[in-house]
């Protein structure tokens, strides 16, 4: 078509308006029927059901296993013995072996740590291949085979090396007692070597508490003068070097202390 001197109209190129775009709008879920859900309330709903589930058994678990609590922490008991939540359980054995304690501790608490996570960080870095089975990725899979089996055999070294009885008994909640600290005995057991190991207020220190034994006076005396020895062990050596007298106004008085 040939309009004016020597013009010749080839095409349109008018810009369509904007009322002729398709609006930027993701299709809506009901076009794909069976593959996906509304957000509201079908998937919301089994989200909270799950999460009521768990926060039920997590409610009945700690009714049925309350937390081992302990009594107050004091910072003079150098023979308390903590034990770390379970999740840190495979550090703190390692923290045990000769290799990374001691002066060598920067190397259990910070170096191997460092490069077992530092590995398992950059596993994913180490191979970039398209690949998604376990199979076919030797090197992200092998670390985490490892990880995973050193972190259940230091924790089952942790647990199974670990005196519970022991740490059961330094964690007991003692009733507090009044100590009358103006009685001849207990004069006399502050100024004796029994001091150090069973504390000023006679709850034990490095050595068991002397409150509510259920001992005689007869029986203490007898303890303090010859020790105690278990399976061939002298658990507690002799500590008593004074009198007679003063050993028996002593052995009244620590026999005579009860919880309140």
């Amino acid at each position: 078509m040939h309009r004016g001197k020597g013009m010749k109209f080839v095409g349109d190129s008018r810009v369509p308006g904007m009322e002729h775009r398709k609006p930027n709008i993701p299709k809506d879920y009901s076009e794909y029927p069976g593959k996906t859900e509304a957000f509201w309330p079908n998937f919301l709903l089994k989200e909270w059901m799950i999460g009521a589930v768990f926060l039920i058994g997590y409610l009945l678990l700690t009714v049925a296993h309350p937390s081992p609590l302990e009594g107050q922490a004091d910072p003079t008991d150098t023979a308390y013995i903590p034990l770390p939540d379970w999740y840190f359980l495979f550090l703190y054995q390692l923290l045990k072996y000769e290799f990374a304690s001691g002066p060598f501790n920067v190397v259990g608490a910070i170096i191997i740590p460092g490069l077992a996570f530092g590995a398992l960080a950059l596993a994913p870095f180490l191979d970039r291949g398209p690949e998604r089975r376990p199979s076919k990725r030797p090197l992200p899979t092998g670390f985490m085979l490892l990880a995973i089996a050193s972190i259940i055999f230091l924790t089952w070294e942790s647990v199974a090396n670990h005196d519970w009885e022991a740490a059961e008994a330094q964690g007991q909640i003692t009733e507090e007692v009044e100590i009358d600290t103006s009685d001849p005995g207990y004069e006399i057991y502050a100024g004796a070597a029994c001091i150090s190991c069973h504390g000023g207020n006679l709850e034990g220190a490095v050595g068991p508490t002397l409150v509510g034994t259920g001992l005689s006076p007869e029986e203490i005396a007898e303890i303090a003068v010859n020790g105690i020895e278990e399976g061939g062990v002298q658990s507690m050596p002799p500590s008593w070097d004074g009198t007679e007298e003063d050993l028996q106004v002593m052995a009244e008085f620590i026999s005579g202390l009860e919880a309140e």
